[in-house]
C-alpha cells in the first residue's frame, strides 16, 4: 500500500488505496485485445463505462446495417454492466455519440426497447467517429 504525507503540520499519513477505492476492470473478449482501454471500471458500488461502440464480433468492423449495429452497441453495454452485478436500472447517466443526427429516431426506438420506462439521464450529441462508426455510447451507473 502506497502511504504519503500530505504535507500539513499533523503529518497525516494518506493511505491512497483506501482514497481512491478498490478498482475492478471490467473487459469484453474482442477481436483487438491489445487495445489500451478497459471497457468499464468498478469502483466501490459506481462503475464507468468507456465508449462501447456496435462491431461484429468475428471481423471487428461495424456491420452495415444501422440497427445492426445499434443492437450490438447496446448489447456489448448491458454486458458490461452484468459483468458488474448491475442492471440497466442502476444506470444513472450515458452519453451518446453519433456520425449521423438523422439516426436520431432510429436510435430511440431501440434505445427504448433496451431502458422500458425508467431512463437514465442522457446526452446525445454529433460526432467524427472512428473506423466508419455511426454510434458510441458511455456511461456510469451506481448499484442500488
Amino acid at each position: 500500500m502506497a502511504q504519503k504525507r500530505t504535507g500539513k503540520n499533523d503529518a497525516t499519513l494518506v493511505n491512497k488505496k483506501k482514497r481512491a477505492g478498490v478498482r475492478r476492470y471490467i473487459n469484453l473478449p474482442r477481436v483487438n485485445p491489445n487495445l489500451p482501454l478497459s471497457d468499464g471500471i468498478l469502483v466501490g458500488k459506481t462503475l464507468y463505462i468507456a465508449g462501447t461502440v456496435g462491431l461484429d464480433p468475428i471481423t471487428g468492423q461495424p456491420p452495415s446495417d444501422v440497427d445492426e449495429e445499434i443492437r450490438l452497441m447496446l448489447e456489448s453495454f448491458q454486458k458490461i454492466l452484468r459483468q458488474a452485478g448491475m442492471e440497466s436500472d442502476d444506470l444513472i447517466w450515458v452519453q451518446v455519440f453519433s456520425a449521423d443526427l438523422s439516426l436520431w429516431e432510429r436510435f430511440n426506438s431501440a434505445y427504448r426497447q433496451i431502458f422500458g420506462k425508467h431512463f437514465p439521464s442522457r446526452t446525445f450529441t454529433g460526432a467524427q467517429l472512428l473506423a466508419g462508426l455511426r454510434f458510441e455510447i458511455n456511461g456510469i451507473a451506481i448499484k442500488n
